[in-house]
């Protein structure tokens, strides 16, 4: 692998930069992006030693843990008839809050469509009485501004 530069963006980003025989940027990259991609990977010395313990396990004793493991997953466990009924009952009750929340969230949603659409036309309204005297003042304001200066001229 390349050599990398450390360097910093104008925004303060620290940044790796892999440059060429020649000396010219060949690549640019985000530190966090590559720091990432680098742990992804691995090394070549971390696989050599995984395939090494996998090499060194005797088979025997992997093919009894599958044999553990299958059998374990094909007898599921029963529990008593309390705990099933009790299970089945809370299970019943969440869906039931769950149903009687969405109604609710529903029914509220439509009450306030209904009662926003007045006031909506509402602040129309105002704002555009207020953008008609804003302008008024700011002529009246220009108008003085005028009048002060022919006066002084005087």
């Amino acid at each position: 692998m390349a050599r990398r530069t450390v360097m910093y963006s104008s925004k303060g980003k620290k940044l790796y930069a892999v440059r060429d025989k020649t000396g010219k940027f060949k690549d640019i990259q985000q530190y966090s992006r590559a720091h990432a991609m680098d742990i992804k990977r691995g090394s070549s010395a971390e696989a050599k030693a995984k395939a090494a313990k996998a090499a060194k396990k005797s088979p025997t004793k992997t093919a009894k843990k599958a044999t553990k493991k299958t059998a374990a997953k094909t007898a599921p466990r029963k529990l008593p008839a309390k705990k099933a009924a009790a299970r089945k009952a809370a299970a019943r009750k969440t869906a039931k809050k769950g149903a009687k929340k969405s109604v609710r969230k529903t029914a509220g949603k439509a009450a306030k469509r209904t009662v926003r659409k007045t006031p909506a036309r509402k602040t129309a309204a105002r704002k555009t009485v207020r953008k008609t005297a804003a302008k008024k003042t700011i002529r009246k304001t220009a108008a003085k501004k005028t009048a002060r200066k022919i006066a002084k001229k005087r």
